[in-house]
Order: C-alpha cells, then sequence, then structure tokens
C-alpha cells in the first residue's frame, strides 16, 4: 500500500511540476464543446487548465473536471487572480463581460483559441480539416476513425463526441491531425473565421448554405472566408467538395491554387456513390482506378453517404486504401446527438438529433422515413440556433418537414417571431407548444408501437428528451 501511494505522490508530483514548467492558462467559455476541446488539449500538453463559463454543467464539465481542470461559474474577475500565464478567449466573449474588461484593464497576455490551437498543437502537423454548412462533426469523426483503423493514431478536435473515441479531442501519437473546421468568427478581436487559424494540408468542403444570420449579412459573405480558407491550403494539398453545388464552385471559381476532389450520390464524380438500398443503408462506391466496392452499415440518408465520401477521400489523401477505409466504416459508431437513438419504450423509437437548419431536418427527417417506410415519423422541433431565431429561414421550415407524418414544434421563450405561419403552412399536420411538459405529454399520448420519434434541436430543448421517455414509460407500466 505504501508503495503505491507513494508512487500516486510522485506521479501527481510530476505533473504539478510539468504544469509549472509549461504555465497556467485560464480558458474564457471553457464549457463551449470547441473551447473544451482546447482545455482538453492544454492539459495533455502538459500546461495547468483553469477556466470560466456562465453555464458549468456536465457532460463537459465532468470530462474536465476528470481531466484535472478547476471549473469557475460566472465571468468574475477573481477568477483570474492571480494573473495566469496567458487568457484563451473563446467566441462568446463580448467588451463589456467583467472578465474582458478586467483582462484588457490589467494588460494580460490573451489570445483567441483558434489561434493558441494552431500555435501550440497545430504547428508542423498534417491539419485535415472538414468544413461546411452541415455534417462537420459526423464526416470529421468519421475521417478520424479511418485513419484510427489504419492505424495512423490522429489528433483530433471535434464539436461532438464521436463514439469510438470516447472524447472530443486529444493530440494523438502521429502527425495527422483532425479538425472540424468551423466558419464561425474568431473572438470578439479577430473577425476572421476559425478555420482560417488552421493552415490545413487536406481540407473538405462538404457543402455550403447560408447560415450564422448573427454575423453574416448573405451568402456572398460566408463565400467569401471559405475563399480565404482555400487560399491558405498548399499546392501540394487536397481540396474536397461535392461535385455540382453551385455555392462552392462559385468559391472555387474565384481562385483555388490547389488539386481538387469530387464526390457525389448517383452523380458522376471521382468518388461515386450508387445506391443499394433508398435508405442510404447500403451503396456500392466507385472509383476510376480502383474496383467496386460495396458498404453495409448502420447509417441512413444520402447525407451520410456524403459524408463517408468526404472522409474516404481525404483519408485516401493520406494514404488509407478505399479498401481500408471502407472496412473502417462497417466500425464506426457515430457521434452523439446525429439521430442518436435514446430508447424504445413501449416500442417507441426516441432519437435525439442536432437539428440546426432546414437543411439538417430535411435531410434527417427523408433518411428515416426511407428506412421505415410506411412508419410513422413524428419531429418535436425546437428553432433554437441564432439564425433559427432571427428567422432567416422561417420560409423553409415547414416544407423541411415534408416526410414527417406529425410535427410538434415548440416556441422557445424570447423568439421574436411566431411559429404560427411555419405551423399552417406545414405539408404535414402541425401543431405548437409553449409548454414543455404538455408538450410531452401529448406526444407520447398519440405515439404508437413501431413509431420513430425525432427530438431536433442545438441545444437541451429543456430536458424533453428525458420528459418524453419517462411519459412513455409510464405508460408502458
Amino acid at each position: 500500500m505504501r508503495c503505491g501511494y507513494g508512487e500516486a505522490r510522485a506521479t501527481l508530483a510530476a505533473s504539478i511540476e510539468e504544469s509549472l514548467l509549461k504555465g497556467h492558462i485560464h480558458i474564457l467559455g471553457i464549457c463551449g464543446t470547441f473551447m473544451g476541446g482546447i482545455a482538453l488539449l492544454a492539459r495533455e500538453l502538459g500546461y495547468r487548465v483553469t477556466g470560466s463559463d456562465a453555464n458549468v454543467y456536465p457532460p463537459m464539465s465532468t470530462q474536465l473536471e476528470a481531466a484535472g481542470i478547476e471549473l469557475m461559474a460566472g465571468y468574475l474577475p477573481e477568477h483570474l487572480q492571480p494573473a495566469p500565464d496567458q487568457v484563451v478567449v473563446g467566441n462568446a466573449m463580448t467588451r463589456g463581460n467583467p472578465a474582458v474588461e478586467y483582462m484588457l484593464n490589467r494588460g494580460l497576455d490573451y489570445i483567441s483559441g483558434p489561434q493558441w490551437l494552431a500555435e501550440h498543437v497545430l504547428r508542423d502537423k498534417w491539419v485535415l480539416a472538414v468544413a461546411g454548412t452541415h455534417g462537420k462533426t459526423t464526416t470529421s469523426s468519421m475521417l478520424a476513425w479511418i485513419l484510427e483503423y489504419a492505424g495512423m493514431s490522429p489528433g483530433l478536435l471535434i464539436g461532438g463526441v464521436p463514439a469510438n473515441f470516447g472524447q472530443s479531442a486529444r493530440l494523438g501519437g502521429t502527425d495527422f491531425f483532425v479538425v472540424e473546421a468551423d466558419e464561425y468568427d474568431t473572438a470578439f478581436f479577430d473577425k476572421r473565421s476559425k478555420f482560417v487559424h488552421y493552415r490545413a494540408r487536406t481540407l473538405v468542403i462538404n457543402n455550403l448554405e447560408f447560415d450564422h444570420a448573427d454575423i453574416f449579412p448573405d451568402l456572398a459573405a460566408i463565400q467569401r472566408q471559405f475563399h480565404h480558407v482555400v487560399r491558405t491550403v498548399p499546392g501540394e494539398g487536397q481540396v474536397i467538395h461535392p461535385a455540382g453545388v453551385a455555392a462552392v464552385d462559385a468559391v472555387l471559381e474565384q481562385g483555388c491554387w490547389t488539386p481538387t476532389c469530387t464526390f457525389a450520390v448517383e452523380a458522376p464524380a471521382n468518388w461515386r456513390a450508387e445506391l443499394l438500398r433508398e435508405d442510404g443503408s447500403a451503396f456500392v462506391l466507385h472509383l476510376a482506378d480502383a474496383a467496386p466496392l460495396a458498404v453495409e452499415w448502420g447509417f441512413l440518408g444520402r447525407h451520410n453517404i456524403e459524408n463517408a465520401l468526404a472522409a474516404m477521400a481525404a483519408a485516401r489523401h493520406v494514404g488509407v486504401s478505399p479498401q481500408v477505409a471502407v472496412e473502417a466504416l462497417a466500425g464506426f459508431r457515430g457521434v452523439k446527438r446525429r439521430l442518436e437513438l435514446l430508447g424504445s419504450p413501449r416500442g417507441v423509437y426516441v432519437y435525439d438529433d442536432f437539428a440546426h437548419h432546414p437543411t439538417a431536418i430535411a435531410t434527417t427527417l427523408e433518411g428515416l422515413r426511407a428506412h421505415v417506410g410506411q412508419g410513422r415519423v413524428i419531429a418535436l422541433i425546437e428553432p433554437r440556433s441564432n439564425t433559427m431565431r432571427l428567422g432567416s429561414h422561417r420560409e423553409r421550415l415547414a416544407a423541411a418537414t415534408a416526410t414527417a407524418d406529425a410535427v410538434y414544434w415548440y416556441q422557445p421563450p424570447g423568439m421574436d417571431w411566431s411559429l404560427d405561419g411555419v405551423v399552417q403552412a406545414s405539408p404535414a399536420p402541425a401543431r405548437l407548444f409553449s409548454d414543455l411538459d404538455q408538450l410531452a405529454a401529448e406526444v407520447a399520448a398519440g405515439a404508437s408501437p413501431g413509431d420513430r420519434i425525432v427530438i431536433m434541436s442545438n441545444g437541451s430543448f429543456g430536458g424533453v428528451h428525458r420528459r418524453v421517455l419517462r411519459q412513455l414509460e409510464s405508460a408502458q407500466g
């Protein structure tokens, strides 16, 4: 026992000594997925890491605390006393925030999360970056898993938790690093998109639509940022993109100095998928320089096939054969909150899906519809993203639910426009709720064995997932 205790003390002492040598960083906005990932990477590098956030709660808080990271609720100047060696500032921080004002007034050294990542982790790495309006988290998770399966031990920073890894960030054991490359702005003092910092050698552009209406006035403004990142990819790199997507083509037509590679489902492209099942659960991969390969996996929808094609193409750029990539996909376990099955009480299947845009809603529901055939598909939707709340997509929301059998809309508190018009225009029977308990009760009461209930939001949706499951379980008992 004494030997084990002594070893533990020695390990702790060595860890503290290493942290002292590396220094102390404090992260403002630490519980966001990206900044939480930065914290985990910094801790793995040997830094002492502390952080503040307005809302400190699981699962991110649990993951960070388990890594030995001290969390503080709120943004108090005292959190920066004594002064850390550097403050890493999340992009949710604004002027007027007490911690930000204290940091500036005291002249503390500060840096954005993306710049910190670039300087401390990505330097001298082969960066594989996945960008686009939809599918970034799933595609980067697939890509990381393909490289892992191929024995390449990649580092990763992903805006979700891939089930194959159980963590959203790690340094990895080689020079390959997979990063989910977001076009959102970097910080209050750096209005470039995050992905400009990453210096990708392999760049995936999954798709491109208008989003982030809180910072971009139109699609052209987003395209300018995407062209900025295209400009950073070296001539010996590769840009992978969907074939025949006008918004992406327009970006590349502004100038591209890097070889490109295209992908498509049932259309001409370098990487082409031929559907074997309409729901997307099986397809054949066609390449000009390889024999066709059949893929059977546990995922639905054309959008997921497109994600897979992009991931396999990116993996091939660093030497992974299509055959190995296909084998890896058979063992891919998905990402939390991407059509994640939560339970099936009373034979009713309840899914959680991170829908943030009309296209994401439509493609998820279409894939599920193709899979279940005549079975009922019921959607519960909270339009929670900044773009949704601003009403930028209101004209497209009703049509996005066309393949559902019933739609239950939730009017979030504080939203400046009413969903009444969306309900009235709905091609599927639709109702509007402002009370979550009532919503859960009515959904559960109307559900029958075999139904698929998809709960769609990019937030917690007030815990309606648990309420629906609880109602179904109590009815079962």
